[in-house]
This record gives C-alpha cells, sequence and structure tokens, in this order.
C-alpha cells in the first residue's frame, strides 16, 4: 500500500526511465472496469435516445404528437419509391468522395510542410490554414458567391479580362470543390497533431542516403500517420453525408439536391414538417455509414504499431527545405490560402460593410456600418451574440473534459465495448445537424423532467456536444495512441494504478493536444447552424440558428454582419486558446 501511495508524485518519470518496448499493458480491473462501463453506459444513454425516438419516428404514419398517428411503413414506402430519393443519394455519394479526395491529400500535404519542414512563418501559417473552419458552411457559400458567383467581383474580372468567367459554382463540380476546401482543416489538425509526436530520425536518414521531399513524406512520415489520415477521411465522408448549407446555398439553384437538402425539400413539399420521413431518410443515413465503422476498425486493428512516442521521447528536427524548397512549398500553401482563406473572407468582409451587391454596383458608394447597428439594435442578435460566445468557450471546455473520459474509457481496450464504443461515437455523424437538434428537441418533450431544460442553454449543449462527439473523440484518440504502451506499463509495474497511470503519465503527455482540442471544440460550437433551429426559442437563441433564420427572410446584410462577427469572435478564442497552452505549433 505504502508503494501505491509514494509513486503518485514520480510516476511519469520512473515511467519514462523503466520504459520497455516489450511489455504489454496488464487488463483493467476493478475501478477502471466500472469507470468504463459508466462512461461506455452514459454515452450510450445520451446519443441512442434520440437514434431511437428518430427509428421510432420514421414507423409512423405522421409527427409523434399527432392524434391520428398510427405505426405503419407508408413513410419508408413514399421514399423507396421517390426517384428524388435515389438521385440524391448519388450525388451525396459523389459529393462526399469527391470532397475527400481534395481534403484529405490536401490537408495531409498542408500538415507535412508546416510541422516537417522548415518552411518560413510558420507560426502565422498554421493560424491562417484553420481560418475556413471558423465560417458557417451556409455563409462560407455565400462569401463564395459574392468572390466567384456569376456576379462575383473576381467573377467580373474575369470577365474584363478574358471575355468570359472559366468557372461555374452553381454546380456539382463547383459544390465539391468548395466542400473540399473548407474541411482541409479538419485534416491538417488531425494530420499535424499526429505528426508533431513523430520523432525525425529515419527522416533525416532517408535524406542522408539521396531521398528528396516527396520520397520521404511518401515512404516515411505517410505509414507513420496513417491512423490520422484514416480518422479524417472517415471523418470527411460522414461530414460530406451531412453537409447542408453549401448544396443548398450552391446546389439548390439549379436543381441539384443531396439527402440533406431532399429532407429539407421534403418538408417544404409538404407544407409542415414531415417528421416521418425525415426519421426515414435519417435512419438510412445511419444503415450507409455503419459499413464504413466495420472498415474503420479493421485497418485500425493493427494501430499500436503506429505509436512513435515512447519512453525515450521523440527528437524532431525540421526537414531542411532549401531555397527551390521553399520557393515551392510557399507557392503550395499561398495558392491555398488565396482560394480557400482569401476569397470567401473577402466575400463576407465585403458584403457585411455594404448595403447593396451585384453588376454595375460601385461598391464605395454603398459602404456602411448600418449592417452592424441594425444588429446590435436587435434585442434578440444581441442575446445570440453572448449565447454563443458562452457556449464555445465554457461548453467547448466542458466537451473536451467529456470527450476525454469516454476516450480513456476506449483507451487500450480492445474488448467488445471498445467496439461497442466506436458505434455509439460515429452514429451522430450520420445525422444532419438539423436532425439531431429536432430529435432532441422530441427528447426534451418526451421526458417530463427534461422539459424545464428544453429553453435553455443546457439543450444545446447537449446537442451540440453529440453532434461535436464523433470529431473530438477522433482527435484525441489521434493523440493518445501516438503515447506508446510501454510507458503505461512501466508506471504500472511500481504500483500506480490504471487512474494513476493516466493522471500521471497519459494526460500530461497528451495535454498540448487537450488544449488544441478546446480550441477546435470552440471552432465546432462557433459554427454550428443546424443543430439550434429547432431548439432554439427566447433566451436560447445562437448565431448559427439565426443566421439560417434570417437567410430564410433573405436578409443578407444581418447575414453577413452575423457572419463577420462570428469569425471575429472565434479568432479572439483560438488566439486566447493558444496563450493557455493549445500550441498549434513547435
Amino acid at each position: 500500500m505504502s508503494t501505491n501511495i509514494s509513486v503518485t508524485g514520480n510516476v511519469r518519470a520512473v515511467a519514462e526511465s523503466r520504459a520497455s518496448p516489450d511489455v504489454r499493458l496488464m487488463p483493467a480491473k476493478g475501478n477502471a472496469r466500472l469507470f468504463r462501463v459508466l462512461t461506455i453506459g452514459g454515452l450510450a444513454l445520451v446519443v441512442l435516445a434520440p437514434v431511437f425516438l428518430i427509428i421510432y419516428q420514421s414507423l409512423l404514419t405522421g409527427p409523434f404528437f399527432a392524434p391520428r398517428t398510427r405505426f405503419g411503413l407508408e413513410a419508408y414506402h413514399y421514399v423507396f419509391t421517390d426517384r428524388n430519393f435515389y438521385a440524391a443519394l448519388w450525388i451525396t455519394v459523389l459529393f462526399s468522395l469527391g470532397m475527400v479526395l481534395i481534403s484529405v491529400p490536401l490537408g495531409g500535404i498542408l500538415a507535412f510542410l508546416i510541422t516537417r519542414t522548415d518552411i518560413k512563418a510558420r507560426a502565422v501559417l498554421e493560424v491562417a490554414v484553420l481560418v475556413p473552419m471558423f465560417i458557417s458552411s451556409i455563409v462560407l457559400a455565400f462569401g463564395y458567391t459574392v468572390a466567384v458567383g456569376p456576379t462575383g467581383y473576381l467573377s467580373l474580372l474575369a470577365r474584363d479580362l478574358i471575355g468570359f468567367v472559366p468557372w461555374q459554382l452553381y454546380s456539382l463540380p463547383g459544390m465539391i470543390v468548395i466542400a473540399g476546401l473548407s474541411h482541409v482543416p479538419h485534416v491538417y489538425l488531425y494530420v499535424s497533431s499526429a505528426m508533431r509526436g513523430l520523432p525525425s530520425d529515419l527522416e533525416e536518414a532517408a535524406r542522408v542516403n539521396g531521398a528528396n521531399l516527396w520520397q520521404v513524406s511518401r515512404d516515411i512520415t505517410l505509414p507513420m500517420v496513417l491512423p490520422a489520415l484514416i480518422f479524417a477521411a472517415a471523418l470527411n465522408i460522414l461530414l460530406g453525408f451531412e453537409t447542408f448549407g453549401i448544396p443548398l446555398i450552391l446546389g439548390d439553384p439549379t436543381g441539384i439536391t443531396v439527402l440533406t437538402t431532399y429532407i429539407y425539400k421534403i418538408t417544404m413539399q409538404f407544407g409542415a414538417p414531415a417528421y416521418q420521413i425525415m426519421a426515414v431518410v435519417a435512419v438510412l443515413l445511419v444503415l450507409f455509414t455503419l459499413p464504413l465503422v466495420w472498415l474503420q476498425r479493421k485497418i485500425l486493428r493493427n494501430s499500436r504499431r503506429y505509436a512513435a512516442m515512447g519512453g525515450k521521447g521523440a527528437r524532431v528536427t525540421a526537414l531542411k527545405l532549401g531555397t527551390k524548397g521553399q520557393i515551392v512549398a510557399l507557392t503550395i500553401v499561398s495558392v491555398w490560402l488565396f482560394v480557400s482563406v482569401f476569397l470567401p473572407l473577402s466575400g463576407i468582409v465585403l458584403r457585411s460593410f455594404v448595403n447593396a451587391w451585384g453588376e454595375n454596383v460601385n461598391i464605395l458608394e454603398h459602404l456602411t456600418l448600418a449592417n452592424f447597428r441594425e444588429m446590435l439594435a436587435v434585442p434578440t442578435l444581441v442575446r445570440g451574440l453572448v449565447n454563443t460566445a458562452a457556449l464555445a468557450v465554457a461548453g467547448g471546455a466542458a466537451a473536451v473534459g467529456i470527450y476525454l473520459l469516454v476516450a480513456l474509457a476506449g483507451h487500450r481496450n480492445t474488448g467488445f465495448s471498445n467496439t461497442i464504443l466506436d458505434y455509439i461515437v460515429l452514429l451522430p455523424r450520420a445525422l444532419p445537424g438539423l436532425v439531431i437538434g429536432l430529435a432532441f428537441f422530441w427528447v426534451f418533450l418526451f421526458v417530463p423532467l427534461l422539459t424545464s431544460v428544453r429553453l435553455t442553454p443546457i439543450s444545446l449543449f447537449v446537442a451540440y456536444l453529440v453532434v461535436g462527439l464523433s470529431y473530438g473523440l477522433r482527435l484525441l484518440q489521434a493523440t493518445l495512441i501516438q503515447v506508446s504502451p510501454e510507458v503505461e506499463e512501466s508506471a504500472r509495474t511500481i504500483g500506480a494504478t490504471i487512474g494513476q497511470t493516466w493522471r500521471d503519465v497519459v494526460i500530461p503527455l497528451v495535454r498540448p493536444g487537450l488544449a488544441g482540442a478546446w480550441a477546435l471544440i470552440m471552432v465546432i460550437f462557433l459554427r454550428e447552424y443546424a443543430t439550434g433551429v429547432y431548439l432554439m426559442g427566447a433566451g436560447t437563441e445562437v448565431v448559427g440558428s439565426l443566421m439560417v433564420s434570417f437567410f430564410q427572410t433573405g436578409a443578407i446584410n444581418i447575414v453577413a454582419s452575423l457572419a463577420f462577427v462570428s469569425v471575429v469572435m472565434t479568432g479572439v478564442g483560438l488566439l486566447f486558446a493558444i496563450r493557455l497552452g493549445a500550441r498549434v505549433h513547435e
């Protein structure tokens, strides 16, 4: 007993000094097993409750609260006999795969150049590549319409110079490119987090033996960060299935429909929310994504061989690019920043400071601050800004803590419970945020004890927590698997419990990743716009749902000003998180 007490303060140091690559973790016992059961059970309750309500609603002939509603399969029959559904499904698959083909390679390349090389202005670039995540997708699409739409400022310039506009924003390829570019930061955060924990010995040895930068990244770095790339690809496929804003703005005007806009149009077609139709499509989305979860688990079964943070610590030295290499690297990053950051952001900024936009409109004659004065004059909008900031900062911190508990419950756990955990975690990603918000609205109506919570920010926090669960947890898991098992086992051999090992060894090693995760979750909460639509009421307004509401009424001036303020708020929050230890660069 005295051993267990005395090792608490020095577990990490002793563990690192006694680490051996040949040991294996002892199975969890007692309190650790109880912790895992309670954590996974609580998570299952929060996630599966709305999912079961969705399944229940799909088996009804109308809204669950309607007096004449009965059990029936009419909603399934409608969907399966609707040719528009199959067209939307096919376009969704093309959209998702195309988005991944753009975002994953670009995100991996940017992560390698910024985290593994001596590229110039690294600190500035690491912040800049995150900017697309600051913007809600519905406003991001709007920003592109202002910049490169039919009457966008860059489109008009191109037409004046060459006589025509060489791109078509309102098309499936346009949607795929915009969505792929906007999701590059998601991949970058995953891959860069993994790359920072990798030793550079093998990369340096390859360079000494004559390998160029491309060969080093392909043959050395890529295999070691493969788990992070797989996580990022899987998540982006799921994000593609739930994307709503970009297809609505860029696809709907030309008749291009994905599953999310299919749900939206169905509700409008019936003149009232067709909850049973929405629920059927949501159930089908879950069924489509379950094979992806199975494939991901099969590929990651041997993820132990990717662990690179061992007992001796990792030595990281930036690869030398040289003059020509610097030019090439900076050109790649600069072109991506121009297309992905400058174009949409400039469109949002310009539109927020003018009261008119279009062909033959002189911008200088319409510059004004009236959009912001109008926004601040509406109490609902001011309340929405305050609620959004509180939910992002406090709610984001609480979410990271909860995600860490869930991640630790599955850490080094190869049993059946971990399989269940993976499926539970990825289920919310199979559902559009709009449907998740609606499902939690049902939960708060169904459970009497939760009725009073429905009109408070707590309801939003719970829904946002579930929406961000997959991404936040995968980010933490990708960081945790970089800690080699021998470090934890060394602590166990000197008497530390699993709880002490997690507290004194694992968490200190991944602490920079936790701070970065907080910044990421703040971004997710700030940019979320669909989840709060059905949960919005007096006192629970947030910027995202307000933007959807005002966009539907055509109040573009208000939408642009809200988007601009949201970007500023998120930027301030990210800088604050960096000062607290959220390191986005070495």
